[in-house]
């Protein structure tokens, strides 16, 4: 028989072999695992929100036992006075064992959620945390390079417009919606220059910012009146950095007067459905795979605090299960931009064209880039200015 000494030698060795093979919880049919999901928008806009929410229902369509809630609307209008830490506080009690926040509006109110809730689990959507040190042990960032997208919508207007005016609708101006209008210009530029052999001095590329993600009452700039101004002023592409429904409402409209058009709206694959005949195609983002990744680290105990900028899968950039960016082509796109557009996309997957590459300067005049010099992930992330060539506000309002 075994010793009392040797029974406690065993059963504390046993426990210590449970500590470090066993993932941080355990769940089951009965003890699902639990992930929230903050969305500034409604959760079925055709855009930004519903390309987060399909990637968690992504999650639970692929690992059995996960469960997602949500809350839409995250935003100063709708739920005035609620904060982020409420609104966590409320998914904790629910079960939540990992957050997602979906925009950078978010941003310091997930830090604060995440100090104070240092057992649950924090994804931030577009920031930049882990980037510059001001990261926690149990905060994430994930993007996707959605720049490649814009470069793709780009080079599609460019190829399209008959007036060689391109007109661009963003939120507001902070360092991502920068390089996502930047990148759209160098795609234009690029396919103006090398493809169309025009002069750049004919090409006009206008941006203007009205405020938010999408529309808001007698706060923001009013997106039909912007895209009216664009089309009564021979802009005929429009590319849309905001909630497409309003890209779908004004295209409708301008199609009844008559009058040549085509647009580009953003975010979700779906979107040319409510624009179909003119759309020129859509650049979009896949989250599911990403979210995919951070949902099994916190379940197997994997987790670690990590900055993840996705690009595309070059070997199909629509792959659902690899592709964290694509563009789909739309039905008004020619059959020459078509293909001009996959030979663009070959040569951008295996780096023999590289758009951030300079000589580039900033709207002012100052250098953002010397000749020949590529751009870091830090410079494109932290673009200060819009592009020299572009029209607009650089600096947010």
């Amino acid at each position: 028989m075994f010793s009392k000494r040797r029974w406690v030698i065993i059963t504390l060795g046993l426990l210590m072999s449970l500590v470090v093979i066993s993932p941080l919880y355990s769940f089951s049919a009965d003890t699902p695992f639990i992930f929230g999901l903050l969305l500034v928008g409604p959760h079925d806009d055709h855009g930004s929100n519903q390309a987060h929410y399909r990637g968690g229902q992504y999650v639970m369509e692929t690992i059995p036992d996960t469960k997602m809630i949500y809350i839409d609307r995250v935003n100063p209008t709708d739920r005035p006075g609620v904060t982020i830490t409420q609104l966590v506080d409320d998914m904790v009690q629910k079960g939540a064992k990992l957050i997602i926040a979906t925009s950078v509006d978010m941003q310091d109110g997930i830090r604060e959620a995440a100090l104070t809730n240092p057992d649950i689990y924090f994804l931030q959507i577009s920031g930049d945390e882990i980037m510059t040190g001001k990261g926690l042990k149990n905060l994430s960032n994930v993007a996707g390079r959605m720049e490649y997208g814009k470069m793709m919508a780009g080079f599609a207007a460019a190829l399209t417009t008959k007036t060689g005016k391109i007109g661009y609708i963003g939120p507001f101006s902070n360092a991502e919606t920068r390089r996502l209008a930047s990148s759209c210009y160098l795609g234009a530029r690029y396919a103006w220059q090398n493809i169309l052999k025009k002069d750049l001095e004919d090409l006009k590329f206008q941006v203007t910012w009205i405020g938010y993600w999408f529309t808001i009452p007698d706060v923001t700039v009013n997106p039909a009146q912007v895209f009216k101004n664009f089309f009564n002023t021979d802009y005929d592409v429009l590319v849309s950095g905001v909630a497409p429904s309003e890209v779908a409402a004004v295209a409708k409209q301008t199609i009844q007067e008559g009058k040549p058009l085509w647009v580009i709206p953003y975010d979700d694959a779906e979107a040319c459905k409510g624009a179909f005949k003119v759309c020129l195609g859509v650049p979009f983002f896949n989250w599911g795979p990403g979210y995919l990744k951070f949902v099994r680290a916190v379940m197997s105990g994997e987790w670690k605090a990590e900055w993840l900028w996705l690009g595309p899968d070059w070997k199909d950039i629509n792959n659902p299960e690899t592709s964290a960016v694509g563009f789909v082509a739309g039905p008004a796109l020619s059959d020459f931009a078509v293909a001009e557009l996959n030979k663009f996309i070959r040569n951008l997957a295996t780096g023999r064209l590289n758009l951030f590459k300079g000589p580039l300067n900033y709207q002012d005049g100052t250098p953002f880039l010397s000749s020949g010099q590529t751009a870091s992930d830090k410079q494109i992330w932290h673009l200060k200015q819009l592009l020299q060539g572009m029209d607009g506000e650089s600096s947010a309002k």
